[in-house]
Parts: C-alpha cells; structure tokens; sequence
C-alpha cells in the first residue's frame, strides 16, 4: 500500500534536481577583503627579502660611496659615487694602482669639516646606506690610489719628475698637476714600505692629504690593510659619468717587488 502523502521518488529526485545551488566559481573565489590581505603580505614579503639581501650584500660584498672632495680629480670629481668592492682585500689582493676606501688611519681628517646637507638629503642618504647604495659615513673614509704594497721602495723623485718604485720610473697617464709643476708630487720623499701597509696618494697631487702629508702619524702616513674596505670599481652616479675604474696595469707592469 503505498503512502500518498509521500512524493513519488521520481518527483523527490526532479525537485532536488531543481533546487538551487552555488556556483563553484562564487564557491572558491576569496572575498576581496582576503585578496587585498593576501596581496599585501606578499608586497610585505618581498620587501623584507629585498632588504635582507641588500643587507647582506652591504655587509659582505660592494657599498657605495660619494666623493668629498677634489683629492682625486681628474678620475672622481666631487659628489661622484662609487660603487666599491668589499672583497678586496680580504679574499682579493690589493695592487698598486688600485683607487681604494680606507678608514682615517689615524687623524688625517682633523679639521677636515663636513660637507653640508639639507635635512631631506640626510635622511635619504641615511635610508639608502641601509641597504648599502649609499654611505652615509662616506666623510669618514678616504679614497687614494694604491702606489706602493708591503716591501715596496718609492722614491719621488728622477730628472724626469717622476716617481720610482723600487727602482723602476714610472709614467702616471692619470696625474693632474699645475701648470709649470716639475715633478708628480711636489713633495720629496723616499720610503719603504711595510708588510700589511699601503702608500696611497691622490690623483691630484698638489691638491690630496694623503700618506706624503701624514708622515709624521702614529702610522707614519702608510695605510694598514686592515683598514682598507675595498676597491673601488666603478662610478655609479652621475650617470653621464657612469664608467669603470682603471687601476693602470701597464703602469706597474716593469715594476717587480723588492728584494
């Protein structure tokens, strides 16, 4: 006997077949609440891995550098930057004619003022130098170019107004010197390197403090390779001034080291 109040399965099956039902597409899709914090922890993520391997770039590898002052006309003018290569010389050996960033060995920045900054030019510097493309402790750096390494006699200077290292004259294409200048460093000297040491001068000889004015230091003007940070490489800005630094190896070719 059949109970009629009941529909018929077929009905029942038409009837379910009729109900309505979400779409698997309204069923998946996020809201746009969650798409927007799904989004914005991505953007978040990516930052903070951009600044994690900027840092450790910073760290281990290259910083940036901009030029204080004239000292190295005509190969860096004033407010160029520098990309510099924090490998040397720990894993590189520095050579001579290498343009390197060294620490103050010892008050050769004494009385040396500060370059004036606006505030926003401070805080950008000061921001940048956190992920190593800008230094805002450049006015505490140096940067000279490599003449002289550990066991290296340099003696300024022949007839001819030029330097000799260990004997052998040398012919410096990058130099700038006055008019009517007679020799590349206006200042006579003759020293011997020490092991772990450098003799750095200026591109612009009548015009860089470097180790020829700072002799009388606790460091008697050589430069320790612990203080170097690395090499310099390459101008990074102006862009127009974009170009790679040549430590002039056929300069230093003939020159063989001390015995």
């Amino acid at each position: 006997m059949t109970d009629e109040t009941a529909p018929p399965a077929e009905a029942a099956d038409a009837n379910a077949d009729a109900e309505p039902s979400a779409s698997p597409t309204e069923a998946e899709s996020p809201s746009a609440g969650r798409q927007l914090v799904g989004f914005l922890r991505d953007v978040v993520i990516i930052i903070a891995v951009a600044l994690i391997i900027s840092f450790l770039i910073k760290t281990f590898l290259i910083r940036s550098f901009f030029i204080p002052s004239e000292s190295m006309q005509p190969t860096l003018e004033v407010d160029d930057r520098i990309i510099v290569n924090q490998l040397v010389p720990e894993l590189v050996p520095v050579s001579r004619g290498d343009v390197v960033v060294f620490r103050d060995p010892g008050s050769w920045l004494l009385g040396t003022p500060p370059q004036p900054r606006t505030p926003i030019e401070a805080a950008g510097d000061w921001l940048l130098s956190l992920v190593g493309l800008s230094a805002s402790d450049s006015e505490e750096h140096l940067v000279k170019r490599v003449i002289g390494v550990g066991g290296d006699r340099v003696v300024c200077c022949n007839d001819l107004g030029q330097l000799l290292i260990n004997g052998v004259p040398i012919n410096e294409p990058y130099v700038r010197t006055p008019a009517g200048a007679s020799d590349v460093s206006g200042i006579d000297f003759q020293v011997t390197v020490p092991d772990g040491a450098l003799w750095v001068m200026g591109d612009n000889r009548y015009e860089s403090s470097d180790s020829r004015y700072n002799r009388t230091g606790d460091t008697e003007g050589f430069v320790p390779l612990d203080d170097v940070v690395g090499r310099a490489v390459v101008i990074s800005w102006p862009l127009d001034r974009w170009i790679w630094l040549d430590n002039y190896p056929l300069t230093f070719d003939g020159v063989e080291r001390a015995e």
